[in-house]
């Protein structure tokens, strides 16, 4: 099926309420009533006109078949993405990818420096897509007084730029699948980690699910780089020292999207790994990596220095023999 995207209009107002309808259809207890709490769908165009936004149809033979909108927010530099819906038939096939790109990108010309939107906690498989395309949750359930019973949780992203962000438990938990498949490709790259090529999706998950639970548990820090919307790399700080060791923290899995490595993530994520560490009283910074890869090239470009080396410490994708070295670093 192919579809023409194309500005909305008032006149498709029969069509976009016919799309959600049967999209909240699929979810006991969703109920669409116009008139008593959305009448803005009778003229949806005008709606986003007035907001200062803009808003998108598809079409596929005369039917429409998709829809997306966006508009400003009064703080933060933000763009709400909202109104988001594709018929059921057409999900899976780009269509909704090529909505959200064309909402996001307007929204960065527009000059927005964070997307925001809200999705009903119901709506599981929109979850996982807006996560799969760098958005973690954020913030506290919004709850609807509606005859929906709507609860709701927000997403959120940085626009545009590099920027990298501590996560707190919620987003943690948001972002485990596309930091599980940035986990999944550095594995498979032969990236320094304690893994061996294919690493299954489901272990990788495995992994995330336990980094979430130590971040609710206050006993790590997990940061996420994102380069214009894309969440690219990811780099943690483990608290969790014994008593004695109050003053030192370690850094871990310092990870980057092998398509997006040579762009500076790293290094960013390392500062502000630093930066983080520094102000969590933790003056004193340890690291493990293989000997001689990207990892310890940049952490000596950044001051840190060897303890030592151990021979054989580890085995390649291989099964040859790796040696680690020990890094540390001291932060005034």
């Amino acid at each position: 099926m192919t579809a023409a995207i194309r500005p909305g209009r008032d006149e498709d107002a029969e069509g976009f309420i016919s799309l959600i309808d049967t999209a909240w259809a699929e979810f006991p207890g969703c109920v669409l009533d116009v008139d008593a709490e959305t009448p803005e769908l009778r003229a949806l165009a005008s709606h986003f006109a007035k907001a200062d936004g803009a808003l998108w149809a598809a079409e596929s033979e005369g039917h429409l078949i998709g829809m997306v909108g966006t508009r400003p927010l009064r703080h933060d530099d933000a763009y709400e993405i909202c109104r988001m819906y594709v018929a059921r038939e057409c999900r899976g096939t780009g269509l909704a990818r090529r909505l959200l790109a064309l909402a996001e990108d307007h929204a960065r010309d527009a000059g927005a420096k964070r997307m925001v939107l809200w999705t009903d906690t119901r709506f599981e498989a929109a979850h996982r897509f807006y996560e799969k395309h760098g958005y973690v949750r954020q913030g506290a359930i919004r709850i609807l007084d509606d005859l929906s019973k709507s609860l709701e949780f927000r997403y959120a992203k940085p626009a545009r730029g590099l920027v990298v962000e501590a996560l707190d438990a919620a987003a943690a938990a948001s972002a485990e699948r596309r930091l599980s498949r940035i986990l999944v490709d550095c594995v498979a790259a032969g990236g320094s980690v304690a893994f061996f090529p294919p690493l299954a999706p489901e272990r990788a998950r495995e992994v995330w699910r336990k980094v979430s639970a130590e971040v609710a548990a206050g006993t790590r820090v997990l940061l996420a780089a994102w380069r214009d919307g894309a969440l690219v790399g990811t780099a943690q700080i483990n608290l969790g020292t014994p008593e004695n060791q109050p003053h030192r923290a370690g850094i871990e899995h310092l990870l980057v999207d092998p398509p997006a490595r040579g762009t500076g993530i790293g290094r960013a994520l390392m500062q502000r790994a630093e930066q983080a560490a520094r102000r969590l009283g933790r003056g004193l910074l340890t690291l493990e990596t293989r000997a001689d890869d990207l990892a310890e090239r940049l952490c000596r470009d950044l001051g840190w220095q060897e303890a030592g080396r151990v021979p054989g410490y580890a085995l390649n994708a291989d099964r040859t023999p790796a040696d680690a070295v020990f890094l540390w670093k001291r932060l005034g």
